[in-house]
């Protein structure tokens, strides 16, 4: 069974590369979000194996919903993503449960390689 992705990025070109490289690669897209709000709640809904996170989002950031998403489910597996120069916001993210970041722009080999580490 291939392993279940909850893209969430407030930018539809970035969330559509994610998923470009993802289904080339055997993964299912089960959700996208374009805010942390509706992350959570796309969480709650489709339980996926693993979620591809933005950190700078309108409404709820990338950092407050894998703080709320860890309370739902603490065995939950996320992996970030953060533009070039964020560097402190990575490590607040990994700090708050992440298990893993990619930095945009992103390249294909990168992606999949911190997919599959974060889900095994």
């Amino acid at each position: 069974m291939s392993k279940r992705i909850l893209i969430v990025d407030d930018a539809a070109f970035m969330r559509m590369m994610i998923k470009d490289i993802l289904s080339k690669n055997g993964y299912e897209i089960v959700g996208e979000a374009d805010n942390g709000q509706k992350a959570i709640e796309k969480f709650k809904e489709l339980n996926p194996d693993l979620v591809i996170m933005d950190i700078t989002m309108p409404e709820v950031d990338g950092i407050q919903a894998v703080k709320e998403i860890k309370k739902i489910d603490n065995n939950s597996k996320i992996v970030m993503c953060s533009a070039m120069g964020q560097q402190a916001m990575v490590i607040e993210a990994i700090q708050a449960g992440a298990k893993d970041f990619i930095v945009k722009p992103f390249q294909a080999d990168r992606v999949i390689e911190a997919v599959n580490k974060a889900i095994g």
